[in-house]
C-alpha cells in the first residue's frame, strides 16, 4: 500500500469515527431537546395553577376575613343570637381557616415543583448548547479534513461567531418572552384577579351598605380597569406600534422617542428631513426597529446625556442617523455590545443597505444606515 492510500485509509477512519461521534452527540442533544420540550409545557401548566391558587387563596381570605368579621359581631353580642347561628358562625370561619391552610400547602408544594422544573430545564439547556457547539465544532473538523486548508481559518471563526450570534439570539428571545410574561404577570394579571375581588365586594357593599357605597366602590374598580387597559396598551405597543400599519413610520418613531425621551430621562432629538411617505411594511418595521434598537443600546451601555436622530428620505434612499454623547467604545472590540451590531448589520444586509459605525472611547458613538429605494421593490 502505498503512502498516499495509508494516509487515505487513516483519513476515512477518522471520518468513520468523527461521523459516529457526531451522531451520538446529536441523539444527546435531540433526546435532551424533546425532554426540555415536556418540562417545558409541564412548567408552563403548573405555573397557570399557581397563578390559579393565588386568586383563589385571595378569594378565600376575602370570605375568610368576612366570616371572622361576622364571628367577632356574634361574640360581642353573644345575647342576641341563637345559639345555631353562634355555632355556624363558628363552623364558618373555621371552614374558611381550614380551606386557607390547605390553598397554601398546595401552593408551596406547586411552587416547589416549580422551582425544581427550572433546575433541570437550565441543566437541560446547557446539555443542549454544549451538545450544538460540539456538533459545530465537529462540523469544522470535517471541513478541515475534507476542504481546502487555507479556508480553515476563516470558517472556524465564522462558525464560532455564527454559533455566538444563534445563541445569543435564542438567548434574547427566551429573556424577552421572560419579561413579557413577569409584566403581564405583575400587571395586568393581577389586576385582573384584584378586580375578580372588587366585584364580590363591590355586591357584598350593595347589600350591607347601600347604593352610595357601592356607586364608590364602582368607582374606584373603574379605574382600575382603565390602569390595566393603558399597561396593556403599553405591552402590546412594545411588541410592535400598530400605528406603523395606521399613520406611517415617521408618526410612530416621533411618538416612541418622545415615550423613550420621558423613559430614560436623556434628551432625545428628532429630525425629519425630506417629504413624509409610506413604505412597505418590512422596511417601515425595519427602520423603526434599527432606531429602537440603537436607542436601547445606547442607553444600556453608553450612558449618554442626549442623542440625535436624523432621518433623511430622498428618490434615491433612505438614510437613519443616530448620535449620542455617551462613552463610545472600541468597533473593532467584539467582546462588548458585538451581538446588538452584528444583528443591526444583519438586519440592514437583507435589505441590501450599508451601515457605518464611528465610535471610539470617551468620543461618543454615530451610527448611520443607508437603504436604496431601489431595494424595495424586493420587500
Amino acid at each position: 500500500m502505498s503512502s498516499v492510500q495509508s494516509i487515505e485509509s487513516i483519513l476515512d477512519k477518522m471520518m468513520d469515527m468523527v461521523g459516529k461521534s457526531k451522531e451520538e452527540i446529536f441523539e444527546i442533544g435531540e433526546e435532551s431537546r424533546d425532554e426540555y420540550q415536556s418540562l417545558k409545557i409541564e412548567l408552563e401548566d403548573i405555573q397557570q395553577k399557581v397563578i390559579q391558587l393565588i386568586e383563589q387563596s385571595e378569594r378565600t381570605e376575602l370570605h375568610s376575613r368576612f366570616a371572622r368579621n361576622r364571628l367577632a359581631e356574634v361574640s360581642k353580642h353573644f345575647g342576641y343570637y341563637s345559639d345555631t347561628e353562634v355555632r355556624e358562625a363558628y363552623e364558618q370561619a373555621n371552614d374558611y381557616q381550614v380551606k386557607l391552610a390547605l390553598l397554601h400547602q398546595e401552593e408551596k408544594q406547586l411552587r416547589e415543583r416549580r422551582d425544581n422544573l427550572e433546575r433541570r430545564l437550565m441543566k437541560l439547556g446547557e446539555t443542549m448548547e454544549r451538545a450544538d457547539h460540539l456538533i459545530n465544532q465537529i462540523n469544522v473538523v470535517i471541513n478541515y479534513l475534507t476542504g481546502d486548508l487555507q479556508h480553515v481559518s476563516e470558517l472556524v471563526q465564522d462558525a464560532q461567531e455564527m454559533q455566538k450570534f444563534g445563541l445569543k439570539i435564542i438567548h434574547a428571545q427566551e429573556e424577552e418572552r421572560k419579561k413579557l410574561s413577569r409584566e403581564i404577570h405583575d400587571g395586568p394579571a393581577q389586576t385582573m384577579a384584584n378586580v375578580m375581588l372588587r366585584t364580590e365586594l363591590v355586591e357584598k357593599v350593595l347589600d350591607q351598605q347601600g347604593v352610595e357605597k357601592a356607586r364608590l366602590e364602582i368607582r374606584d374598580l373603574r379605574k382600575i380597569v382603565k390602569d390595566s387597559l393603558s399597561e396593556v396598551r403599553r405591552i402590546i405597543y412594545d411588541l410592535r406600534p400598530m400605528t406603523l400599519d395606521d399613520i406611517g413610520l415617521v408618526p410612530t418613531l416621533a411618538k416612541y422617542i418622545k415615550n423613550a425621551e420621558e423613559h430614560t430621562g436623556i434628551s432625545i432629538t428628532f429630525k425629519n428631513i425630506g417629504r413624509e411617505r409610506r413604505f412597505p411594511q418590512n422596511m417601515e418595521v425595519a427602520i423603526f426597529r434599527f432606531v429602537q434598537e440603537a436607542i436601547q443600546n445606547a442607553y444600556k451601555h453608553a450612558e449618554p446625556t442626549s442623542i440625535q436622530i436624523k432621518l433623511e428620505l430622498t428618490a434615491e434612499r433612505v438614510t437613519a442617523v443616530i448620535k449620542d454623547d455617551g462613552k463610545g467604545f472600541d468597533v473593532l472590540d467584539k467582546k462588548e455590545g458585538s451581538f446588538g451590531l452584528v444583528g443591526m448589520k444583519e438586519r440592514i444586509n437583507m435589505l441590501d443597505g450599508k451601515l457605518s459605525i464611528d465610535s471610539k472611547p470617551g468620543k461618543g458613538t454615530l451610527i448611520m444606515v443607508q437603504i436604496p429605494i431601489t431595494s424595495l421593490e424586493n420587500l
